[in-house]
């Protein structure tokens, strides 16, 4: 059954009414009632998805469910919750139809602001399911808001198509970025043009159409319009990403020609592109390509390269085993991950993520996938040794290391860089121990972790 979609009023008070509250059809057969659900939202966030996985069969419950929980909850945890149900990398997608209903009950809260963005998102959603006629009732309630201010209508159609793409909605994504192509040959205004161009490519690209956005680039060049370096590296990575690696390095040589300097986050779309096609050598290549350069490495430059090695990604799947030392890695690596490992412990990014200080040593690994702090972890037990030994530095009164409690983890709470850590911790008797007043942390006194490495 259809929803019935009403306008009511300006911006901040648009409501949205519905004749029946649940747009799934009951004959479709829902996944398991008793599957856990696994998502980075809050603890509140995940008791009301459980319930409502647990009766998505009845249709009354779920309205009572869904006010209670809008009554009880704070206008960050609704709207967490919401960006979830909307979120392409849900685990539980058969809920993403009570989206729409949530989203009506939402905007009945005082605290509702209107927000384009998470109507974007929500008619990409409904565009997906193919309840069009629904998405194109949230479009046209938005142009009618937006009225004749062309740069919130160019950013609106920017949203809608960046949210297409990132569903791979051809529907929905070919008709925004019909109206933004529009825009790049009739807007007066260069902020639009240039708004308009950066969504229409980078979308191109994330539809896997990065020929097209290749084309555009050209057709845009011949028209005035320069392509930035957020246009090339959207083309890289689409190119990248499909395996298109002669094209991806044309690309990367026109920057070249025109001055746009190839940069550590460029560097890190082509080693990410290398990795997911499992091109380890040209890997080892670019890597050496980026010293050459005087290109810094960063932690997505160790991310992208590390999820890559199936040696070591393979040895994590049981972190009791892994080895416990660089020499002792290097003894199990052969080939171009061993030159990998080579060329990444030779980088200076361990001396940003780590501090010694009087008063502390620190070693931060937030940000970093498990294959990265696991390679870091080694470098770091080296440093401390070599820093402990040397007697140039005062001895720290206390030695953390920073793994994070599991708030960014698939499963919240689970943390699997502190997993591993613990691991590790264990077999090798350290001293280290989780801190009682922040569970993200390990900790032990500078004498204890001299005395163990030592």
């Amino acid at each position: 059954m259809m929803l019935s979609l009403n306008q009511m009023g300006g911006i901040g008070s648009g409501q949205l009414s519905f004749s029946m509250a649940l747009p799934w059809n009951p004959l479709r057969p829902l996944p398991p009632l008793t599957s856990s659900i696994q998502c980075a939202v809050t603890k509140q966030g995940q008791r009301f998805l459980t319930k409502l996985a647990a009766n998505a069969r009845d249709a009354k419950v779920t309205n009572k469910l869904i006010a209670k929980f809008l009554t009880s909850s704070t206008k960050s945890i609704a709207l967490n919750t919401l960006s979830y149900l909307l979120s392409p990398d849900t685990t539980l997608p058969h809920l993403s139809s009570l989206a729409l209903p949530f989203y009506s009950k939402i905007t009945e809260a005082s605290w509702f602001e209107w927000n384009p963005k998470l109507v974007a998102a929500l008619v990409a959603l409904l565009d997906k399911q193919g309840q069009h006629n629904e998405a194109e009732a949230l479009i046209s309630e938005t142009i009618s808001k937006l009225g004749s201010r062309e740069r919130e209508l160019a950013l609106f159609h920017c949203q809608l198509v960046e949210s297409h793409s990132k569903l791979s909605s051809k529907h929905g994504f070919d008709s925004s970025y019909s109206y933004l192509y529009q825009l790049l040959h009739n807007s007066s205004s260069v902020y639009v043009k240039n708004r308009a161009f950066e969504s229409t490519v980078s979308g191109l690209c994330e539809m896997d159409r990065p020929s097209e956005a290749d084309n555009l680039i050209e057709e845009m060049r011949v028209k005035g319009l320069k392509p930035s370096v957020f246009e090339f590296r959207s083309v890289v990575y689409g190119y990248g990403r499909l395996g298109l690696f002669e094209d991806m390095l044309k690309v990367v040589e026109q920057m070249e020609n025109q001055g746009i300097a190839i940069d550590t986050i460029c560097s890190n779309m082509v080693l990410s592109s290398y990795g997911a096609h499992s091109e380890l050598a040209a890997m080892v290549v670019w890597l050496r390509k980026m010293k050459s350069l005087s290109l810094p490495f960063s932690i997505r430059t160790y991310n992208s390269v590390l999820n890559s090695s199936p040696t070591i990604m393979s040895m994590l799947q049981e972190p009791k085993d892994v080895p416990c030392s660089i020499e002792e890695l290097n003894g199990v690596l052969n080939g171009d991950e061993a030159l990998l490992v080579k060329e990444l412990v030779e980088s200076t990014v361990l001396d940003e993520v780590m501090v010694w200080e009087p008063l502390e040593a620190k070693l931060d690994l937030h940000g970093m996938h498990l294959g990265s702090a696991y390679l870091i972890l080694l470098e770091w037990f080296d440093a401390m040794r070599c820093r402990f030994n040397s007697g140039k530095d005062v001895m720290p009164a206390e030695v953390v290391i920073i793994c994070g409690s599991g708030k960014h983890s698939s499963v919240r709470g689970e943390s699997p860089v502190k997993g591993l850590v613990k691991q590790m911790m264990l077999r090798m008797e350290s001293p280290m121990r989780i801190d009682r007043k922040n569970v993200g942390c390990f900790v032990a006194k500078g004498r204890a972790v001299k005395d163990w490495l030592c």
